[in-house]
């Protein structure tokens, strides 16, 4: 059901609008000892992101961080640059990393950048998927949200969200755009950049722990409003699932509705299993699932949070009554 991902190289991507603070929560993570041993790929429309004095020119791509971080800005297609750092890091020209950062122009859609990543036949052999983080501005936050419809796909599909500018916004505004946030993606862990500590491997690790657990929601169907067309649905389910049935189910829902179906996150009660299955879907994009080693709660329960753009929610809900496990959801 799991592959084996032990010999792969994580690639996290660090998205969020223009100017929304992705390459000053970079620089602020690579002072970290344990990002060190980590390649960037920054893909910008215009000059590099970085301050000048961060970087150290190795030839008209690379560039070397003080922290000692491999940097790239992308020029070209970006399934080449990943694996021309692959390369290097092979011959020996560069020093060995392993982890890779992506950090996203200000305008992209997430998708395309992880689907590279995800079916590449060369690139599935050495990198997996690893965190989606979405930095989100505090102050032109709400603006961008109601007329940039890429903020609320990069909120949406985000595992990890960072609020900045946090000084520089009034409590409230802060206040009233963490709930949209939370509407927009209800379990995505939230940290405010300005007064947090920002851990570098809770961001950039992959992982189910009891604070992400902790952010599913404990109604047993839950239905959020819309909002920008953007909706989700959270189920929490007591008995074992039957993973074959699931599967099935899965794979025909993202095979049908992948262009709504903006994000899947979940971890489940299989049935014969004594621990939990994560799963993790973007679109049309299904990342494999991962057996965890233990539950991080005493709730031993399946919790699955769909978040859709144009896609209801009740119909989803009444698909998986239907097909997937009728005994289930009564």
């Amino acid at each position: 059901m799991a592959e084996a991902v032990a010999d792969l190289t994580p690639v996290t991507l660090i998205t969020g609008f223009l100017g929304s603070g992705k390459t000053t929560l970079l620089q602020r993570l690579l002072l970290d000892p344990a990002l060190a041993d980590t390649a960037v790929l920054i893909n910008e429309l215009g000059e590099i992101g970085l301050d000048h004095h961060l970087l150290e020119r190795i030839d008209d791509t690379m560039v070397m961080l003080q922290s000692g971080c491999v940097c790239c800005t992308i020029r070209g297609e970006l399934s080449a640059a990943i694996k021309n750092l692959h390369s290097r890091r092979e011959q020996g020209t560069l020093p060995p990393f392993r982890r890779l950062v992506i950090e996203s122009t200000g305008l992209a859609d997430p998708f395309p950048i992880l689907s590279t990543v995800r079916s590449d036949p060369v690139l599935q052999h050495h990198f997996t998927l690893g965190n989606v983080i979405t930095t989100v501005d505090a102050v032109n936050g709400s603006r961008q949200l109601d007329t940039q419809p890429e903020s609320v796909k990069q909120a949406a599909v985000a595992d990890r969200l960072v609020l900045t500018k946090t000084d520089l916004s009034d409590r409230d505004t802060a206040e009233r755009l963490i709930k949209r946030l939370r509407r927009i993606n209800p379990e995505a862990p939230l940290w405010c950049s300005s007064k947090d500590v920002v851990d570098a491997n809770l961001l950039v690790e992959r992982c189910f722990g009891q604070a992400e657990i902790a952010s599913f929601p404990e109604d047993e169907q839950q239905d959020h409003s819309h909002i920008n067309d953007i909706s989700s649905l959270a189920l929490s389910l007591a008995e074992p699932i039957d993973w074959t049935r699931f599967g099935i189910w899965m794979t025909m829902l993202v095979h049908r509705h992948g262009n709504e179906l903006l994000r899947v996150k979940g971890i489940l009660n299989i049935a014969g299993s004594e621990t939990p299955v994560a799963i993790h879907a973007v679109q049309h994009l299904v990342h494999p699932p991962r057996h965890l080693g233990a539950w991080p709660d005493a709730e031993r329960r399946s919790r699955i949070v769909f978040i859709s753009r144009g896609l209801s929610p009740s119909a989803i809900q009444r698909s998986f009554r239907a097909f997937s496990m009728p005994s289930i959801c009564r």
